[in-house]
């Protein structure tokens, strides 16, 4: 693998995660992210027979390979991990190895050699006792990625976080970057919350320190975080094969790393300055930390000894592409000097042949561009050919109202030009191995780098921007209490308001004294924005931003559970009621006293009278939990929950009723309300055709002859091949004659 290539590319996942239980519902998984050189540690008991909560950890990171042990250790009643991943996970790599490669005493000391942090610093002192089981699961995935990969990783290089009992939120749905784990795994602690929160207020009124990290950021490449991780992963033979393949792709990458990382260890001075005279925890222990760490500064003066001065990293093609060549000083190596030369040559002579063909074709637009597939190309545009192109353009291709092409001389000059610079890569990359160790010594302050680099992006450039794009006041900081109400005053949905102005605001309140809320109203009221309105504000909350609402006060809420759609589960052989079911009985069996639980209808999918029980009684479940529910429904008959139970409240989203259509206000309101027939009135809206009542009654009158007709010559036929006596048909003849001289439909 080469070493540029550790973390993988593109959006693929970079995930390997180790899995391991034991017979008291206890799961340990250990996640190493190749992308950003991270281990993510995690341990709970698995409270649902159906691993629910194993299942939604292996969505989150969607693993390239699982690995798991032969052995089932499964608990009574449960199918087991590895039946686990053959059931739900068929697309992902499933590797088995051996129960003892599992070994938890040599996790512990990986995790303690390899951590970037101190294990008692992540709570993972007590490892023996408590958390074996994903410390085994590190141990195994680990091994079986630095085997399969051809690494080494370095000591002190990785990020590990510790999830011991879902520290996090968790959010039960099937469906990075910083940003995108935190609001997939809210969090859960205060002080981290409060200490965020502390942070975005300092953005907030300090406008020269917004605006200068928002131009500090933009000094270190976006590549930053990705590229500083590649250093912490590093080959474990160096070969000739290894150092010089055919194309010096390897090589090149190398020197694209280091770029970078000179460029990024340029920009901290920048990054100094602004958060000097920083406030906020979070930004004054970034200053400490980083800016005031002389080991960045001796990492920088040692790269400066062997790269050059004017080396900075570039997206253009071709610029990166001489960067590279010219990434070593010059007078270091003679043989890398002489490879230059002669890429300067060939690029000189492809720039002259460019500059012939202009004047001998009379093509004075004709350009000479630059991508890494087919090196230098040429680009001349349409109205400047009259005719056939000349043939000595070859490989002739339109390109929108340009015609792109090539010839033998240009194909020749390439070919020089592209092995003189693959000699610059290789030469260069055997100047670099000294510096290449130096680095690997302090990989601890890169990973450290990569983090902060992350956390930053994510508080100025996703929390505060959003903040600062809106009106003064529109963006709220939230409070937190222990055991408090949900507490939710003009709250607002933070995507839809930006594509709709005239957005309505709506308010919830819950407490452990009034935890539940059933809100009705028809079709299109506004029931399901509202649901994933109060979702987001309490998710928004929970990672330590702002919240679109006037005032918000929460407690810290330890799940969300949401029960939402109407859909067949065709992977799970289940139908829609089926799935319906399977989606409440775990929130049933798997909420706390601290969590949300948000359903969005309950009971359509079977026959009104049951499916009107069954939503009943989960209400009165869920009523006698201090979990707080936002309960959306059509059936108006719940509503009568509030004449039983005082912690039941009614709401409804308000409809007016007009020459028989419908008004939609959405805007909450207390107390129950019905709009009689607002499906049939939606439906004359969609263009079904209207049904009059007394139409109906027309066709009654009408057709009554008719219909008497067709039911006696049904009953005529089913006596001429009954197997009744004589007396009986004799019997039911003379009761056919009767109903039809009464005008009576027969039975």
């Amino acid at each position: 693998m080469e070493e540029g290539d550790a973390g993988g590319g593109g959006d693929r996942s970079s995930f390997v995660i180790g899995l391991i239980e034991n017979r008291a519902k206890e799961v340990g998984v250990a996640a190493l992210d190749l992308r950003s050189a991270s281990l993510h540690l995690s341990q709970y008991i698995e409270t649902s027979h159906s691993y629910q909560n194993t299942k939604t950890l292996l969505h989150f990171y969607d693993p390239t390979v699982i690995i798991v042990a032969p052995v089932k250790m499964a608990p009574d009643g449960m199918s087991g991990v590895s039946a686990l991943v053959d059931k739900y996970f068929p697309s992902n790599r499933k590797v088995t190895m051996a129960r003892g490669c599992f070994d938890d005493t040599k996790g512990a000391a990986l995790v303690k050699n390899l951590s970037a942090k101190e294990p008692s610093v992540l709570g993972l002192d007590t490892y023996h006792k408590q958390y074996y089981l994903c410390l085994a699961s590190a141990a195994v995935t680990i091994k079986w990625t630095e085997a399969e990969k051809g690494i080494v990783v370095m000591n002190h290089s990785l990020t590990v976080t510790f999830n011991g009992s879902f520290d996090h939120m968790n959010i039960d749905a099937t469906r990075t970057r910083l940003l995108r784990a935190n609001l997939l795994q809210p969090l859960k602690d205060l002080e981290t919350i409060h200490a965020r929160l502390d942070c975005l207020d300092e953005l907030m009124s300090n406008e020269e320190l917004f605006f200068g990290l928002t131009q500090g950021l933009r000094k270190f490449p976006k590549e930053t975080d990705k590229v500083l991780c590649h250093f912490c992963f590093k080959p474990k033979k160096v070969t000739d094969e290894v150092l010089k393949p055919p194309n010096g792709r390897k090589s090149q990458m190398l020197i694209s790393d280091i770029i970078v990382l000179k460029t990024a260890l340029d920009a901290l001075p920048f990054l100094s300055k602004v958060l000097k005279d920083a406030k906020s925890s979070l930004l004054s222990n970034i200053f400490r930390t980083i800016c005031e760490n002389p080991k960045y500064s001796e990492m920088r003066n040692r790269i400066g000894e062997a790269i050059d001065e004017d080396a900075v990293h570039s997206r253009a093609p071709f610029v990166a592409w001489t960067q590279h060549c010219f990434a070593i000083k010059a007078g270091i190596d003679g043989f890398l000097d002489v490879a230059r030369r002669s890429f300067c040559d060939t690029s000189e002579a492809i720039h002259d042949l460019a500059t012939k063909y202009r004047a001998e074709f009379n093509m004075p637009n004709l350009k000479i561009p630059y991508n890494n597939r087919q090196g230098f190309y040429f680009s001349i545009p349409q109205k400047e050919i009259s005719g056939k192109l000349p043939d000595k353009f070859i490989q002739v291709v339109k390109h929108g109202k340009n015609v792109h092409c090539s010839s033998f001389e240009l194909a020749s000059l390439n070919a020089r030009n592209k092995s003189a610079a693959a000699e610059c890569f290789m030469r260069s990359e055997l100047c670099l191995e000294g510096l290449m160790d130096a680095i690997r010594e302090d990989i601890a302050i890169l990973t450290l780098l990569a983090e902060v680099l992350c956390f930053l992006d994510m508080m100025v450039n996703s929390f505060a921007h959003t903040v600062s794009t809106k009106l003064v006041g529109r963006y709220t900081r939230p409070e937190f209490t222990e055991s408090g109400p949900l507490a939710i005053d003009a709250g607002r949905h933070p995507i839809l308001e930006s594509l709709h102005s005239d957005y309505i605001p709506n308010n919830i309140f819950l407490s452990e004294a009034s935890n539940m809320a059933i809100v009705t109203g028809p079709n299109m009221s506004g029931k399901s924005t509202y649901l994933m309105q109060m979702c987001l504000i309490v998710i928004l909350a929970q990672i330590g931003c702002y919240v679109p609402a006037r005032f918000a006060s929460l407690r810290v809420t330890d799940r969300i559970f949401t029960r939402i759609g109407m859909e067949d589960s065709i992977e799970s052989n289940s139908s829609t009621f089926m799935t319906e079911m399977k989606e409440m009985a775990f929130i049933l069996q798997n909420l706390s006293p601290k969590s949300l639980i948000v359903i969005d209808e309950l009971g359509r999918a079977t026959s009104s009278t049951d499916g009107f029980a069954i939503a009943w009684s989960c209400c009165e479940h869920l009523l006698s939990t201090n979990a707080y529910t936002i309960f959306a429904t059509h059936m108006e008959g719940l509503s009568e929950l509030a004449s039983l139970y005082p912690n039941v409240k009614i709401l409804h989203f308000e409809v007016d009723l007009r020459n028989n259509r419908l008004d939609f206000k959405f805007n909450l309101k207390d107390g129950p309300r019905g709009v009689p027939h607002y499906g049939l009135l939606l439906a004359g809206v969609a263009g079904l055709p209207s049904t009059e009542v007394k139409r109906i009654d027309i066709n009654c009158e009408e057709h009554e002859s008719m219909q008497m007709a067709y039911r006696i010559a049904q009953k005529l036929i089913c006596l001429k091949y009954t197997n009744q006596s004589e007396e009986y048909i004799r019997q039911a003849l003379q009761d056919l004659k009767e109903c039809y001289l009464e005008g009576r439909l027969p039975s």
